[in-house]
């Protein structure tokens, strides 16, 4: 089976969690993941300047060892991203900041990726959100 997965929760959430361990079980019963795309205050969890705290599993860390290790498209919202202070090089370099926290695997884009992804897989599974 074919999975999109979609993340509105920020890092902190229990739901950010549970989507990581959905996505390793996925491809560890031998499922595909077409697209994770990170919206709304999931965003975070692709900083590279997140900070956890040392007694909790660094979610952005594990998402991005995942993401890496796994090949997989990890798309971020641009307009959630640019909303709540996340940029790469680029977004930095056109908004005149002085520097980017959001770097490779991820890739920033619009809202069109998650609705291509919702039409590439059998089924699209969100977690958290409103």
């Amino acid at each position: 089976m074919k999975f999109a997965i979609a993340l509105f929760a920020p890092p902190h959430a229990p739901s950010s969690r549970r989507a990581l361990r959905f996505a390793e079980a996925a491809l560890a019963g031998g499922h595909e993941i077409v697209r994770l795309f990170f919206y709304q205050d999931s965003v975070h969890l692709a900083s590279s300047l997140t900070v956890s705290a040392q007694d909790e599993l660094d979610l952005p860390a594990a998402w991005r060892t995942f993401v890496s290790e796994h090949r997989l498209d990890g798309v971020v919202c641009i307009a959630a991203a640019l909303r709540r202070g996340v940029l790469n090089d680029e977004e930095a370099q056109r908004y005149a900041r002085a520097s980017h926290n959001l770097e490779a695997p991820w890739e920033l884009s619009g809202l069109g990726q998650l609705h291509e992804a919702a039409q590439e897989a059998d089924r699209l599974i969100c977690f958290g959100g409103d």
